[in-house]
């Protein structure tokens, strides 16, 4: 393959859980329990079951950061196939990155990445987190991705959506429209979500562990995640598995990407900015089951109107984590 590549270096040393995400697990009287899961959790390689789970995807969601530091969430999507392993330590996404998008500026040789694969059918996810091994910006335009650890999800808070038969991929050239703070479009976006994917990062090593950019998923009932007048978003944080992945992240380094995805238009609004954790206090009421908030303050949020040209309708089936009233519980 041509173009830009790194060498792969050696495998991932010390996979366990990192300073920030045990000084969560630390806050909840947690760290002793979870000490022992890091090391059954955290995969160097990929096993048979991910890769294929991979290479069925549609879309795949990307974690990257820019120069300022700033993580971004991104989304990627094609045929299935789009997705390729043709080695354990190795995912190769194929295709082109929709201009306007910040991930294509961060692309570049050793550059850290997360993945999150998710299909929202099956309310399955499994989370990669590595560095670009190899780039083709040209002919067939191609990321290589050297895995430095994966691990699987719960189903817990995905909303199961389905695709529209014979759409799909995405629309390289949408029209973006790219400011300092949310638009009405943008707003009327986030306060109709009910799933958003969210970018955060640590040190690129972290005690020996290749920490680096790190992708996932949240959810709720629509209009879980609120925007104030000054633009600043505030997400509830739900319980979850206790690995405090991307809060530990948010510890190290306070600053996030937010993406949301309008599923019937194909929008896609991508946000990144620094980040506060409420750990307590009032506020915490006004959000029904959150264990914390935390806020972003948008640096820059880009609309890509119409970039993603699948469209996904709710199947009816019951979100995981949410009760009957739709609110967690």
């Amino acid at each position: 393959m041509t173009g830009e590549r790194q060498a792969a270096g050696p495998e991932a040393e010390g996979i366990g859980f990192h300073l920030g995400e045990r000084a969560v697990q630390d806050l909840y009287g947690l760290g002793e329990r979870m000490a022992s899961i890091g090391a059954q959790v955290f995969m160097t390689a990929l096993p048979d079951p991910f890769r294929l789970f991979f290479m069925d995807l549609e879309f795949l969601v990307v974690a990257s950061v820019d120069g300022q530091g700033l993580p971004w969430a991104s989304l990627l999507a094609g045929p299935p196939g789009f997705i390729a392993s043709p080695d354990p330590r190795v995912l190769s996404i194929l295709g082109a990155v929709p201009a306007g998008d910040p991930l294509a500026a961060n692309l570049q040789p050793g550059a850290a990445l997360g993945l999150l694969g998710i299909d929202l059918a099956t309310r399955r996810r499994i989370r990669v987190n590595g560095r670009v091994l190899a780039l083709d910006r040209d002919g067939a335009p191609r990321i290589d991705l050297l895995v430095d650890q994966c691990f699987g999800n719960c189903p817990r808070y995905i909303r199961p959506r389905q695709a529209v038969p014979g759409r799909g991929g995405m629309d390289l050239a949408p029209a973006v429209v790219s400011q300092a703070a949310p638009d009405p479009r943008a707003r009327e976006m986030i306060a109709q979500a009910d799933t958003i994917f969210v970018a955060s990062a640590a040190d690129t090593r972290v005690e020996g562990r290749a920490a680096g950019a790190d992708a996932s998923h949240r959810g709720g009932p629509a209009g879980f995640v609120a925007v104030d007048e000054a633009g600043v978003i505030t997400v509830p944080d739900y319980a979850g598995n206790r690995y405090f992945n991307t809060l530990g992240n948010m510890v190290l380094r306070p600053a996030a990407g937010l993406l949301v995805p309008d599923f019937a238009t194909g929008d896609l609004l991508t946000i990144a900015g620094d980040v506060e954790i409420v750990w307590q206090g009032p506020e915490l009421a006004r959000h029904p089951g959150a264990e914390r908030l935390w806020r972003l303050r948008p640096r820059r949020v880009v609309h890509l109107a119409g970039a993603w040209r699948a469209r996904l309708r709710e199947t009816g089936g019951r979100v995981v984590g949410l009760g009957p009233d739709g609110r967690p519980g």
